[in-house]
């Protein structure tokens, strides 16, 4: 633990120094990031370092699955952060991004133990679909592999979810919300993303587009002419 402190001052050193006008810019001007990203909380997954963010670029939520559960009249974290993020920061591209060997898929995969930690229970019963759809849907897969679907089909349930949140919904509607389901392998450093078009996870490639599972298009489904009764 003193190493990590230590580090704080190597920041105030070294680090600060070659970037005192970027803070200087975000302290006087505030912060406009360019994304919202709600991965896990899991210490092997960066995500500002993996998406060589600078600070101001990248607005993170972060918790144990990347869940974000359906909207409710309740407070919550997760709710609040993609409010404001959307309300008051004006985002306009909303990741979930889940990772290899995620411990909180595991134990969705496999409660068994989850006794001793009821809250950890509770928060994991918004992955439940997720489980559901590896079990009726890939009857077939064990061990790795489950729990690598359990993972991928994670990540599409909470973008279902998210798109519960009225926030969301209506920037959704406006055509001015993009949505991204990216998948982390932390031993080959490799980023996998949703594609909306074809429903399947596909490697992010330089020099090709980049997959996105739902693009930014004005959405009006009343937009309909309805037959006139007749008189």
């Amino acid at each position: 633990m003193n190493e990590l402190i230590g580090r704080v001052f190597s920041f105030e050193k070294q680090v600060f120094p070659n970037q005192s006008v970027l803070y200087g810019q975000l302290a006087s001007q505030g912060q406009t990031p360019k994304a919202l990203m709600i991965s896990c909380a899991d210490s092997r997954v960066v995500p500002e370092q993996i998406m060589q963010a600078q600070p101001g670029d990248l607005f993170v939520c972060r918790n144990a699955g990347n869940i974000i559960p359906p909207y409710a009249t309740q407070n919550g974290g997760v709710t609040s952060t993609v409010e404001y993020a959307v309300m008051a920061l004006g985002i306009r591209d909303i990741i979930v991004c889940g990772h290899s060997d995620c411990g909180a898929m595991k134990a969705v995969a496999n409660p068994a133990g989850l006794d001793a930690m009821p809250n950890v229970a509770a928060w994991l019963r918004h992955s439940a679909a997720a489980a559901k759809v590896v079990n009726d849907g890939y009857p077939e897969l064990e061990g790795t592999e489950r729990l690598r679907a359990v993972i991928i089909e994670n990540v599409v349930a909470q973008l279902a979810n998210l798109r519960t949140h009225p926030s969301v919904a209506a920037g959704i509607a406006r055509g001015e919300i993009s949505l991204h389901g990216w998948f982390f392998d932390i031993g080959h450093g490799q980023m996998l993303a949703l594609d909306g078009e074809t429903n399947r996870f596909i490697a992010i490639k330089e020099g090709e587009d980049l997959p996105v599972a739902l693009k930014a298009s004005p959405r009006r489904a009343a937009d309909y002419a309805f037959p006139q009764a007749a008189e």
